[in-house]
């Protein structure tokens, strides 16, 4: 099949954005792999939205001002997660819009739901949506004359705008930067540290914190914070370690606010990326290294033991599951296990490398989309394969794989041989895809 590239003969290029729903990944363009276009919302929902995250601020109360069609999905998310209680909604009509006074409906429609709550809130977490950006609605003077009226009140602007994903930051890293704004400087205790911007903690056995508790350090961490007090006492750390993407620049924004070192550690797959980042928290805090040579053919072990279990079952594995797909991909592979196919719609810069390893190493693996919106009609094979998340699962109808989102809270050598054995559980166990996937927020009370 011939192919037009546009440009002079002899330049580099890589390949063009796909109208199609799945590609090559010797054909995927860098970072955007498919033509955005209407978009399609699968059945699998584990994945965590901004309901779950800011409902990790103890005490906090949501406050969401939209339109019902907005409303209906942050909705359900309270519900399921039993906190209807700290969740309230002021409602968008077509003559709120046409007829003007967006700010006072506003700001009168929080004071109603403050002066209508039975407790205080610790903070109000208030989300406006597109149609105030569409509006030009004057959001500084909502929060100014809010903060005037409850001078007692934390208010912490929120934002829930779709429209601004392709381009800036997106709600979700808008929420984590705002989730921390209430945070003072306090006096520094040189033996506390927070980790900052992830939705579900830490496993206990991954490497980090034993070495930085066996050094006498404290571990602040929101996901593990009983009360308000206890998160505001994260204003005393001294550094702030983050892991998930888009938790970055929050962390970053906090510790020049309150003067805190930051350490980005994000989730990988490769063993030379872990050393790295254990030798630089080692350095830093003056910490035992773990005797990583050990960990390391800890994790091989379970590579071979993984890989003798489960054959040549095919693996297929989505974006939702670990930021860093493309490094999970490449670590199978490398380790010898059949991955055919990978979920996502798009590349981070973090996983450059990865991708060009793929692109040279295996480059007929298959890169499908996961919104495009001939995915509402691509055929759900049932061949035997095992997933890891719940698209995965979910495109290729298997009972066999690993229900995972966000991480999973995996991180070091711990977190993979922890996915190596949950991958040998998935082998030799069938779950209730069709049940568990279509509930929200994985973790939280609705969901297993």
């Amino acid at each position: 099949m011939l192919k037009m590239i546009h440009g002079k003969a002899g330049e580099d290029h890589l390949p063009a954005s796909s109208t199609e729903k799945m590609v090559r990944i010797k054909e995927a363009a860098w970072p955007a792999p498919f033509v955005p276009g209407l978009e399609y919302n699968s059945p699998a929902h584990g994945t965590w939205n901004i309901v779950h995250t800011g409902m990790l601020i103890p005490g906090a109360h949501q406050i969401y001002v939209c339109a019902a069609n907005c409303n209906r999905g942050v909705v359900l998310t309270a519900a399921e997660m039993n906190a209807a209680d700290r969740f309230s909604t002021i409602a968008l009509c077509e003559e709120d819009i046409t007829g003007g006074g967006m700010e006072e409906l506003v700001i009168d429609g929080v004071t109603e739901i403050l002066r209508k709550l039975k407790r205080k809130p610790s903070v109000i977490l208030l989300f406006t949506v597109c149609l105030h950006h569409f509006m030009g609605c004057d959001l500084d003077y909502i929060y100014h004359t809010l903060r005037e009226r409850f001078p007692t009140q934390r208010f912490v602007d929120c934002y829930m705008d779709p429209i601004m994903q392709k381009g800036g930051l997106t709600p979700d890293q808008k929420l984590r930067i705002g989730m921390y704004t209430c945070l003072e400087e306090r006096e520094k205790n040189p033996k506390q540290i927070n980790i900052i911007g992830n939705d579900l903690p830490l496993q206990p056995e991954a490497e980090l914190l034993p070495m930085l508790r066996s050094a006498g350090y404290t571990i602040k961490d929101i996901t593990t914070c009983q009360s308000f007090d206890e998160y505001l006492s994260m204003g005393e750390s001294v550094c702030n370690l983050s892991m998930y993407p888009s938790a970055k620049i929050g962390a970053e924004k906090l510790s020049a606010r309150l003067h805190m070192t930051h350490f980005y550690l994000p989730q990988t797959f490769s063993y030379e990326e872990i050393d790295r980042q254990l030798h630089q928290l080692a350095e830093h805090f003056f910490c035992v290294m773990p005797d990583t040579e050990m960990l390391r053919r800890k994790c091989e072990e379970e590579c071979e033991k993984t890989r003798e279990l489960l054959g040549n079952t095919p693996i297929v594995l989505d974006a939702a599951a670990v930021p860093r797909y493309l490094g999970l991909a490449r670590f199978l592979l490398e380790h010898g296990f059949p991955v055919q196919r990978i979920y996502g719609d798009s590349f981070s810069a973090e996983e450059k490398a990865d991708y060009q390893w793929l692109k040279e190493n295996a480059p007929d693996l298959e890169v499908c989309a996961t919104i495009h919106a001939a995915m509402r009609v691509f055929p759900r094979t049932q061949q035997e394969v095992l997933a890891i998340g719940q698209k995965a699962a979910y495109f290729h109808q298997t009972g066999h794989f690993v229900n995972m989102v966000e991480g999973g809270g995996l991180f070091g050598y711990a977190g993979i041989y922890r996915l190596l054995q949950e991958m040998q559980e998935a082998y030799r166990e069938k779950k209730e895809t069709k049940r568990l996937i279509i509930q929200k927020g994985l973790g939280c009370e609705s969901c297993i």
